[in-house]
């Protein structure tokens, strides 16, 4: 595995640990279907969760939930949908981002809840 999905790999680990802790319960990691993907689908007693993990090294480029762009949020949304279709789910959805910085020897996380809401198309 290249160093950079290893990475990444390390940062949705410790982000699915926070959630346990935080009383999530993770329904999946890495789901996948039509070319969508997101990285942790968790529920609390309120929402069915839909998060984005993103790891980086450094800040040298900027905080990584800044990389979370209009085209990535769109495509969550719509893999949301067809989550929430697939498995006939009434439950209110929310969008999550979980930033991850690694600086070698430990991972910081910040968990931004409710990060953005689906655009009207």
């Amino acid at each position: 595995m290249a160093e950079h999905n290893e990475l990444g790999q390390k940062g949705e680990d410790l982000a699915s640990v926070y959630l346990k802790n935080n009383d999530y319960r993770i329904i999946e990691r890495n789901w996948r279907l039509h070319g969508y993907e997101i990285d942790i689908i968790a529920e609390n007693k309120e929402y069915i969760v839909f998060v984005e993990v993103k790891t980086r090294s450094s800040l040298q480029w900027g905080n990584p939930e800044d990389f979370v762009n209009n085209k990535r949020q769109n495509r969550m949304v719509k893999a949301a949908d067809f989550y929430l279709k697939m498995n006939a789910i009434d439950k209110p959805a929310r969008f999550d981002i979980i930033g991850a910085i690694w600086d070698g020897q430990s991972m910081k996380l910040e968990h931004f809840e409710d990060a953005f809401l689906p655009s009207l198309m």
